[in-house]
């Protein structure tokens, strides 16, 4: 029971460390900025991240295309997150490259990437990266510990403050997305 209670106490610090650093919130209106301007003029969002950041692209995705709170106008968004694409490309090219090439294939001039990494320094979301940055496309990095490489390329970084684990950054970054999806709706008119 007493490591059980411990993983609560420990994620409820990471986040009042997150919530005492005011620029974390300027970052996160500047990333719905980012979206906005987006999907405003037609374009869509992309998201990646590997494991759980997989599983965090995928429900950014879902609540822009489906519904967060609010009834709306669906949004375009899409995570890169197909099987049949990950594995053939991992296959032909390498896993590094397994967001790239989805990104010379749709990405578009204007579009907004969501490149989610804990470490900061995975490998095929910097390769994803340098595609957005070759076609235009703003982007977006969620990271954790001290930033890695991704920190260096993203337009906006919002990092989740440093922690021994991955986990606690995940727990950072799906309260960001959420906070990110509910300013999105919110700024839509």
């Amino acid at each position: 029971m007493k490591e059980i209670k411990k993983d609560f106490i420990e994620a409820r610090d990471i986040l009042d460390k997150f919530i005492s650093n005011e620029m974390n919130f300027e970052n996160i209106k500047s990333a719905g900025d980012i979206i906005l301007t987006s999907v405003k003029s037609g374009k869509k969002v992309i998201s990646c991240g590997n494991g759980g950041s997989m599983s965090d692209a995928m429900h950014f995705a879902e609540e822009l295309t489906g519904r967060f709170r609010d009834n709306r106008q669906a949004i375009a968004a899409i995570s890169i997150s197909d099987p049949t694409h990950i594995s053939c490309t991992a296959n032909d090219f390498g896993y590094d490259y397994i967001f790239s090439r989805y990104l010379e294939a749709l990405g578009q001039e204007g579009d907004t990437l969501l490149a989610i990494s804990t470490s900061g320094n995975s490998k095929n979301v910097l390769e994803a990266c340098r595609v957005a940055h070759e076609k235009g496309i703003k982007i977006i990095g969620l990271t954790g510990k001290d930033g890695g490489k991704l920190a260096e390329i993203c337009d906006v970084e919002i990092r989740a403050p440093k922690s021994e684990f991955a986990d606690r950054a995940q727990e950072i970054h799906i309260k960001i997305i959420h906070a990110l999806i509910h300013y999105i709706e919110e700024n839509l008119q």
